[in-house]
């Protein structure tokens, strides 16, 4: 089958269509023929050579895929060939076929195209981790979700508002405006003001009971000011860094905050398949209304995987950039 491949471990230009072989659906698994993928931060730290795939898992990038089954596994009941559906992978999606597990498979909404269905997995998987599972979000509370503007902040915007949740946002001066427009109640421009002040004055010092962060070492200190009383800080990248100078440790016991720390990619099979069932249930109907969108910045062939990445290292989009894969 077609595949992009990544020649050796570098920059985009290491990202090269070529041949790879055709996988094979074991008995709970579902061949897809891939219509369509999208880009996460971790194809690009993968095709550098630093974020290897899991144990078993196919070394073709790629986490999430939408398109047709062709073949199911012995096991498989839910689905038969000829549906469509969309799902998260440990790997492999940047080709023409693909296989899933049939419990991590989601059929696609008919008012969904493929290249809007495979915008949702990786990003609402890990916003409603982040806000539900460890967050513990509630109605009624404050959230903060930095870099408001990516896959998973536009994810995490929409399914806060749905909790019934205030939303604050961090994002940059040119992406303020999509944050307001996907239901943020407050967004901050961290290029031009303390984010911790703004949300401070935003809250009559009372600060939020949850924060989204992707940057970590920069942001820490500021996260803990911002954090009122048995406030949850869920930590999901280091992208500023991951280490903090001096830090004052009293102000967790003081204020009983639990900072956590998660990645999805490494979970076991069981653990993602159970947030799959539950996140499904929980966003179909909005997906279906239309009240909670996925949010496609641009659509590249997949052979032009490599101007995809550069575009994302380069930090222009607004929400998920997808690769329509062409036989």
């Amino acid at each position: 089958m077609k595949a992009i491949l990544v020649k050796q471990p570098g920059g985009p230009e290491e990202l090269i269509p070529g041949e790879y072989e055709k996988p094979q659906p074991k008995p709970d698994e579902l061949l897809v023929k891939v219509h369509a993928t999208a880009l996460n931060r971790a194809d690009t730290l993968q095709r550098q050579g630093k974020y290897p795939a899991p144990k078993g898992a196919s070394p073709l990038l790629g986490l999430e895929i939408a398109g047709e089954v062709v073949e199911t596994g012995a096991a498989c009941t839910k689905y038969k060939k000829g549906d469509k559906v969309f799902g998260l992978l440990p790997g492999g999606g940047y080709a023409e076929f693909a296989v899933i597990n049939e419990a991590m498979a989601m059929p696609v909404p008919e008012n969904l195209s493929m290249e809007e269905a495979t915008a949702i997995p990786e990003v609402f998987l890990t916003a409603y981790q982040a806000l539900v599972w460890l967050g513990k979000l509630q109605a009624g509370e404050r959230v903060l979700v930095h870099a408001g503007a990516s896959g998973v902040g536009t994810a995490a915007i929409q399914l806060a508002r749905a909790i019934g949740a205030e939303v604050l946002v961090t994002a940059s001066s040119q992406k303020i405006q999509a944050c307001l427009e996907l239901g943020a109640n407050k967004a901050i421009d961290y290029t031009k003001t303390s984010f911790e002040t703004e949300v401070l004055t935003h809250t009559n010092n009372e600060g939020v009971d949850v924060i989204i962060d992707f940057i970590s070492g920069p942001y820490f200190q500021q996260n803990i000011n911002c954090l009122r009383t048995d406030g949850r800080l869920v930590i999901l990248a280091s992208m500023g860094g991951g280490k903090v100078q001096e830090f004052d440790l009293r102000q967790i016991l003081v204020k009983r905050l639990q900072v956590i720390g998660s990645t999805l990619r490494s979970r076991t099979p069981a653990y993602q398949a159970k947030l799959t069932q539950e996140m499904s249930q929980f966003t179909m109907p909005y997906f279906e209304s239309g009240e909670i969108k996925p949010v496609v910045d641009s659509v590249f062939d997949w052979e032009e995987a490599a101007e995809a990445h550069r575009y994302m290292e380069a930090n222009k989009n607004i929400g998920k950039i997808v690769l329509k894969v062409s036989a």
